[in-house]
């Protein structure tokens, strides 16, 4: 590395010691190098010279969105209560990918590490870490000997919002989707597919948002000019907001013309006009399992705790009825 970077070994030492007086080209030189060599500190012996970290890593999207957010203050909860500090790291869509984020943790020392927001990076990630990984919903490719994926509550809630609009009588059911990339978007797809096979009604073309309340409106506008369409169920309750919004706007009444399902319960759907159905979903309880499951094979002191399947609630509010 040293004569990669064309400097001694002692400055090598320095820089990733994270010592002073190193000057800026110096450090990016080798740090550069370390990383075409795949350099990375040695987390592991550390950790066995000064007993475990006792400090769990996150990476997480840098999103201000309800899901999200409160995923990453059920987990800051969780791991106070298990004796454990946290470390984060944030990425946004389109930039440093997922496991740059985790070697950027390693790097900090930790004793293990959750995805809380697995996003389509375009090709699989194969994780070879020293450490256990928990991914809070699945992420097809993701892999790994020390890799544990828990179901995600997506499709579950697709079907629950789907179903409930059906049971009411309703011919089918319109979906706003999430943005494609989020594999939760993709699960609750899933989960509207399989209640509408299910009853064997003809599935609609999906429109596509990006979980704003801006996109929601946009799809609204579109989904209002179809004669027929009696009940929409919405990938999030902020896009619902916005369709909902737009349906006001073309005369559709809301739930006398259309049904309207959302996703989330944020706090604000109990005081829309109609208030919001919704599906909400368990983040406190979704966060604790996948904190369990990773403390246990950090501290191998038992096997996996079994998981039922994750737990969602239809809140039925003034948004839905049958059709008339």
């Amino acid at each position: 590395m040293a004569r990669l970077a064309g400097v001694s070994q002692k400055t090598v030492s320095r820089v990733m010691n994270g010592e002073r007086y190193v000057s800026v080209d110096v450090r990016d030189r080798v740090l550069a190098a370390a990383r075409e060599l795949g350099y990375r500190r040695n987390t592991a012996a550390r950790a066995l010279n000064l007993g475990k970290f006792h400090r769990i890593g996150v990476v997480t999207l840098g999103s201000a969105l309800y899901g999200p957010a409160q995923t990453l203050v059920a987990l800051e909860r969780a791991v106070r209560g298990v004796g454990y500090s946290l470390s984060l790291v944030t990425i946004l869509e389109g930039q440093a990918g997922i496991t740059q984020a985790m070697e950027a943790l390693l790097d900090q020392g930790v004793d293990g590490i959750i995805l809380s927001d697995p996003v389509d990076e375009g090709e699989g990630v194969r994780l070879e870490l020293d450490v256990p990984v928990v991914s809070l919903g699945p992420m097809p490719g993701l892999a790994g000997p020390n890799v544990l994926v828990l179901d995600d509550e997506g499709v579950v809630a697709g079907r629950v919002a789907t179903e409930h609009l059906l049971g009411l009588g309703h011919a089918t059911v319109w979906h706003v989707a999430g943005p494609s990339r989020w594999f939760s978007a993709r699960d609750r797809v899933r989960g509207w597919r399989q209640a509408l096979a299910a009853a064997g009604v003809p599935e609609p073309p999906v429109i596509e948002g990006d979980w704003s309340p801006t996109s929601g409106y946009a799809a609204g506008r579109q989904l209002a000019r179809v004669a027929d369409l009696t009940a929409v169920f919405v990938a999030n309750d902020e896009m619902a907001v916005g369709v909902m919004r737009a349906f006001a706007e073309a005369g559709r009444r809301v739930p006398d013309d259309v049904s309207v399902v959302g996703i989330d319960d944020i706090p604000i759907s109990a005081y829309l006009s109609p208030p919001l159905t919704t599906v909400r979903q368990e983040f406190d309880v979704m966060a604790a399992h996948g904190l369990e499951l990773l403390v246990e094979r950090i501290e191998d002191t038992s096997p996996p705790t079994p998981h039922d399947e994750p737990p969602v609630h239809l809140v039925v509010r003034e948004s839905t009825a049958p059709p008339h």
